[in-house]
């Protein structure tokens, strides 16, 4: 049976507009005689499973100025297909992953291959925070702080071979750890991928953080890539392997469909998905809510100046 993700609506019916309708019913009961049971639930702590500080460094060359999505969005309303399809299963479920011990194995077409450790990670580079900006595919879009560092550092250290044309990026995929998984949605584990270019470029975060925190679990734990000019999806999460390839990697949601999802999948408001415009968009978080009027989405999501030499003469339209 062809999957249909419960939140794309009709235009009428925003995806903001059920996510505010569902936080008010929350507050009113929060209010209530629920109010003492609910209350620890919205707190900090217990959105972001006791994160740690982390010691970085703004950095402004690679930042939008856009206003910052509120934390509380950020880290209860995201896809993360591994705990459920619904927009709050992530912060409901992702509980039960455990991020450490953990290891990332880099192989493939590189001359030093190697299995390296989250606290090994860490320390491979200065960390620093990008303010970039997040469209999802469905047509909503965030502000969000992340942290990290330039994935070309860690692609430096293991040294591509000339044959290397693609990077592709496999996650965690845990029955045990990740009750999603034991749907049919996708073939798992999850599997995303870049060109090299691509990888390379210094606006490709590999990010074990965000708003100066670690990274809470239903957004990725502990570390994901973030890749602003493309939809959201292709930024992989609680990733366990980096590969490297000549031919270009078979990714999740174009193996599901490939007509609706490209392998570039290029933020690009002239390129419509199937199923809906991709022209505007809807800022979750906005301080008028239901009533906040939706934005124009920017070719490349505003990264056109960084990016867009990599596409030159490339149809757009033909890869998308």
């Amino acid at each position: 049976m062809r999957f249909i993700d419960r939140t794309i609506l009709p235009s009428d019916i925003t995806p903001q507009a059920v996510f505010e309708n569902r936080r008010s019913l929350i507050k009113a009961a929060a209010a209530g005689s629920f109010g003492m049971a609910l209350a620890p639930w919205f707190s900090r702590e217990a959105l972001a499973a006791n994160p740690e500080k982390l010691n970085v460094q703004l950095n402004a060359t690679y930042s939008a100025a856009d206003e910052t999505t509120p934390y509380k969005y950020a880290t209860t309303y995201n896809n993360f297909y591994e705990f459920g399809t619904d927009k709050a299963d992530p912060a409901a479920n992702a509980h039960t992953l455990q991020t450490k011990p953990w290891s990332i194995s880099i192989e493939g077409l590189v001359k030093k291959p190697v299995t390296l450790d989250i606290d090994a990670l860490l320390k491979l580079a200065p960390m620093e925070e990008r303010i970039y900006r997040m469209r999802c595919v469905e047509g909503w879009s965030m502000v969000i702080p992340w942290d990290g560092f330039s994935l070309s550092k860690l692609i430096s250290k293991v040294e591509p071979l000339g044959s290397a044309k693609f990077v592709e990026f496999i996650s965690l995929a845990d029955r045990k750890q990740m009750p999603g998984v034991k749907s049919n949605i996708i073939d798992w584990p999850y599997r995303e991928g870049l060109r090299m270019d691509e990888a390379m470029n210094p606006l490709t975060l590999l990010t074990f953080g965000m708003y100066g925190e670690t990274l809470p679990k239903q957004n990725g734990a502990p570390v994901r890539i973030v890749v602003p000019w493309k939809y959201g999806f292709k930024s992989a999460k609680s990733i366990v392997k980096i590969r490297f390839t000549e031919e270009m990697p078979k990714t999740s949601w174009s193996q599901f469909d490939a007509r609706e999802y490209g392998f570039y999948s290029n933020v690009n408001p002239q390129v419509d998905h199937p199923r809906w415009s991709q022209a505007t968009e809807r800022r979750i978080g906005d301080s008028k809510g239901v009533f906040a009027p939706k934005i124009k989405t920017q070719m490349f999501n505003g990264y056109a100046d960084q990016v867009a030499s990599m596409y030159a003469g490339m149809d757009l339209k033909k890869y998308y």
